[in-house]
């Protein structure tokens, strides 16, 4: 006789980035019953509906995974629906993206957050610490388990934003437009970014990327560039990142102070892609302004997959059985944080053993 299966699991977990949506059905247990992937979600482009059309798919595939039914009037696929959404910046916009989910009848339950608070629950045991997410953009949020958040914007330079792989990109090339043709100081970085795409000076660059030549969603092909001419010690790449460890430090230390989790031991954890190569150069930049500004803070870089964040976020709200959270963090090879009064990881440069405190599934997001 084969094994049934739940007809609804206890929550529907929705992570979903610029580039890539991840879904998982977990059951009241922890058990992950089935999981699915779609295309990136960005309201701000394709509307809200066509954005949520995205998620849909990517739904249907956990879904068909988990042989769970249509869901119908009464009958949704999860008692809760977690999703951390890229572009769910504004509590106005978490309200509007509820509203539009909530109305597709996946969960009795709906909640939306923003993706940050994904990466930050993935890294901690319990909901109470500091995230900064550095990938294509930087944002930062924190919580405590009584539920208080704090967050900013996220929106870019008119809400005070600074960084990410793509604003160090743009810094990159104006920094070396300028040193080529005399208005500012000498940097590889004029040698160096045209270089890498096989050109041979910035104007033949600005040149190709003016007229399409090169496509500008190539541009964040030079954030590593950037690290690498800063690692080889040419001052400006090197003020870059150095500028860019400092933003992330002074979110860090604000959102901490916000929260009042100055004065005890709290986690601030670090992820998207361009923390995620733990560049020395920024990574120990950032050991070093938290030290300073607050140091009782325990960094770690997070490795597993921000789905993960967003089951616990549902298991949280449902008041799961600790066995529950054990089960799922096994699933997706993410073990516990270490204990309170841990130290901080190794900033070497290179990932820690076993991958850190919390895990060995690596996630990557573009530059």
């Amino acid at each position: 006789m084969g094994v049934t299966r739940p007809r609804r699991a206890a929550v529907l977990a929705i992570d979903a980035g610029n580039s890539k949506t991840d879904v998982a059905l977990i059951a009241a247990d922890g058990s992950v019953l089935g999981t699915g992937r779609s295309g990136g979600f960005q309201p701000p482009h394709r509307g809200v509906e066509a954005a949520v059309d995205v998620l849909g798919q990517a739904v249907a595939a956990a879904a068909g995974a988990a042989g769970l039914p249509a869901p119908g009037p009464g009958s949704p696929y999860a008692a809760r629906v977690s999703a951390c959404l890229a572009n769910a910046d504004l509590p106005v916009e978490e309200q509007q993206l509820t509203q539009a989910i909530g109305a597709r009848g996946w969960g009795a339950a709906t909640e939306v957050r923003n993706d940050t608070f994904a990466i930050l629950r993935a890294g901690v045991d319990e909901p109470c610490g500091v995230a900064v997410v550095c990938g294509a953009g930087v944002n930062c949020v924190g919580m405590t388990p009584d539920g208080r958040t704090a967050r900013f914007p996220a929106i870019g330079r008119i809400s005070g934003d600074w960084g990410g792989g793509g604003a160090l990109a743009e810094e990159a090339l104006w920094f070396a437009a300028r040193a080529e043709d005399g208005r500012g100081e000498p940097t590889e970085l004029a040698r160096a970014l045209p270089a890498h795409f096989g050109l041979g000076s910035m104007y033949e660059l600005i040149e190709a990327l003016h007229l399409g030549r090169i496509p500008g969603g190539r541009r964040h092909e030079l954030t590593p560039v950037l690290f690498a001419v800063a690692a080889a010690g040419d001052p400006v790449a090197g003020g870059l990142v150095h500028r860019q460890a400092d933003e992330i430090v002074a979110m860090a230390t604000v959102a901490l102070r916000r929260l009042e989790l100055l004065d005890r031991e709290v986690p601030v954890v670090l992820g998207g892609g361009v923390l995620a190569a733990r560049h020395p150069q920024l990574n120990d930049r950032i050991a070093g302004g938290l030290a300073e500004r607050a140091p009782l803070a325990r960094m770690h870089v997070i490795t597993a997959p921000p789905v993960l964040g967003a089951a616990l976020l549902g298991l949280d709200a449902l008041g799961s059985a600790p066995e529950a959270y054990a089960k799922l963090r096994a699933h997706f090879g993410a073990p516990p944080t270490a204990p309170s009064g841990a130290p901080s990881e190794p900033n070497s440069g290179e990932p820690a053993p076993g991958g850190g405190r919390s895990g060995t599934v690596a996630v990557a997001e573009t530059y």
